[in-house]
């Protein structure tokens, strides 16, 4: 199991907090401080389940022995014996419209023959440990946003900011913070043609947080989030290639630092590119820096509205993307991936709209953001073009590892309407391990002077 987290208020943080520019109290009271772990989960989710009966109260989540371990660090699905309660086609869709996104109904529009939506019962999979329970209920109410949402200040690394949010710019940081660890993990990353053929980009990546690093005293770099570094292994044209990101909390004050190495011209180069709209490694174009982990980064160039809570059928649960026998040729095909290994359930989740300030620029105009309300992880998100169409569709189907108690994704897709192409990443089941959490990385890993040795063919 992961070490228990440790509690970090940033250097002189409430008095900085004050000091800061145009600085948003989220204004707890005690009254609703105490509702955590009571009317509401421990990290802010309603408990009760819905007036339909149709989404379950929350008791907790799965069990650490709700599988089995099968080697390589890959878990056994928990629902394997479940079967679809209906499915959602582009035939029946419209009865089930009030629960599904303008990008599901687009893509049941744009593919009619072939997406489909199978939908399973609702189970609310994810639990956190205790220590993360403690630690929000503790920090509640503390951390600020600062320059009108765009940083955030007195946050305590390894909780969730914002649990009882009263702002969009609340719910994107809930997303961008949440509870996460160090991380090794190996991938694959694909762009379909429209014809279904694809090439495999092979990816390796590290993450460390500074409050998890033996090596790092994280009261010389309050504002830092995490590190990353994500190396190219396949094709060949491309291997060798490594990226290095140093993230903030407040990238207004301190901006996102980042670094590649190539490895044809064997030099480390400043990628001040890699950020916002700036293409995607490898991607082809089919995605942008901040669309990685559904979105990252730098909230500031969008002004964003928090429309509420609804109900609808999200892509959950989904351990038969995590099975060691499902191969990647068989969920990979023209249009979108296969049907056939989905998992739908109706959650709750937060949506939230951010649209472009004025001044600012970002290739989509407008986004629309599906956040799970047991995780604070975005499931789905809409983006629509300077015009007001809506352009790409993504899915974040959410697997929960129950052993270590951390959701994350076993697959991200963006679906680009009007091209009919598609990008998918992050599955692991034909490589040499699912993802490693047991991971002790040092500062050293996290240098520009490393990637050279990273990046070696």
């Amino acid at each position: 199991m992961m070490r228990m987290q440790k509690t970090l208020l940033g250097a002189g943080g409430l008095a900085l907090s004050f000091l800061a520019t145009s600085v948003l109290a989220q204004s707890l009271t005690q009254a609703e401080i105490d509702k955590l772990g009571n009317q509401l989960t421990p990290i802010g989710a309603e408990r009760s389940g819905n007036a339909a009966g149709t989404i379950p109260e929350w008791t907790g989540g799965l069990d650490q022995n709700a599988g089995r371990m099968v080697g390589d660090n890959f878990q056994s699905n928990p629902y394997a014996d479940e079967q679809p309660e209906f499915v959602i086609t582009a035939q029946n869709y419209a009865q089930y419209r009030e629960n599904l996104t303008p990008g599901q109904i687009a893509m049941f529009e744009r593919y009619p023959e072939t997406f489909r939506m199978p939908v399973y019962q609702t189970h609310r999979s994810i639990g956190y440990p205790q220590s993360v329970y403690d630690q929000v209920k503790r920090t509640a109410g503390q951390a600020k946003l600062v320059n009108g949402g765009d940083g955030i200040d007195n946050f305590s690394h390894g909780t969730f900011a914002f649990p009882i949010p009263k702002s969009g710019a609340e719910v994107v940081w809930n997303h961008n913070t949440r509870y996460r660890v160090n991380i090794k993990r190996w991938y694959m990353q694909a762009m379909p043609q429209t014809n279904g053929s694809y090439t495999l980009i092979k990816l390796e990546e590290e993450v460390g947080y500074p409050q998890l690093m033996d090596d790092v005293d994280e009261s010389t770099m309050p504002n830092t989030l995490l590190f990353f570094k994500q190396r190219v292994n396949a094709p060949s044209r491309l291997a060798g290639n490594v990226l290095l990101v140093h993230d903030t909390l407040d990238q207004l004050k301190e901006p996102r630092m980042a670094w590649v190495y190539n490895a044809g011209q064997r030099r480390v180069r400043r990628a001040p590119q890699v950020a916002y709209d700036g293409p995607g490694t490898a991607s082809d174009g089919m995605r942008t820096s901040d669309n990685f982990s559904m979105y990252n980064g730098a909230p500031d160039r969008y002004d964003w509205k928090l429309i509420g809570k609804k109900e609808i059928y999200v892509p959950y649960n989904s351990y038969k993307m995590t099975q060691r026998e499902l191969k990647y040729d068989d969920v990979l095909q023209a249009g979108h991936i296969n049907p056939e290994h989905t998992r739908f359930e109706l959650h709750r989740v937060w949506e939230v709209q951010g649209n472009v300030k004025a001044g600012q620029r970002h290739i989509y105009a407008q986004r629309n953001f599906f956040v799970d309300e047991d995780s604070w992880m975005i499931n789905l998100a809409d983006h629509y073009d300077g015009r007001g169409t809506l352009w790409r569709v993504g899915e974040g189907h959410i697997a929960h590892n129950y052993v270590e108690k951390i959701p994350g994704y076993a697959i991200e897709t963006l679906y680009d309407l009007l091209a009919g192409r598609y990008i998918a990443l992050g599955m692991y089941t034909e490589e040499v391990s699912a993802p490693q959490y047991d991971f002790q990385p040092s500062y050293n890993q996290f240098t520009p002077a490393a990637l050279r040795a990273a990046g070696v063919r």
